[in-house]
């Protein structure tokens, strides 16, 4: 299993088990408020070069 495998794997595990714990729309608001937090977090050279590899993989 690759690593990009095991990290979606245990995403999906915290979504279903934050699911059970909390309301949809709290287990909703986290799930996506998480990587937007992260990614606010980078610096704009960092979101640059972010963006620049979602776009190479997106075009092949």
């Amino acid at each position: 299993m690759s690593k990009k495998a095991k990290i979606a794997a245990g995403g999906v595990a915290v979504g279903l088990i934050l699911l059970i714990w909390l309301p949809w729309w709290a287990a909703f608001l986290i799930v996506l408020g998480v990587p937007a937090a992260a990614y606010l977090t980078l610096d704009p050279s960092q979101r640059r070069r972010l963006r620049r590899v979602s776009r190479k993989e997106l075009g092949r």
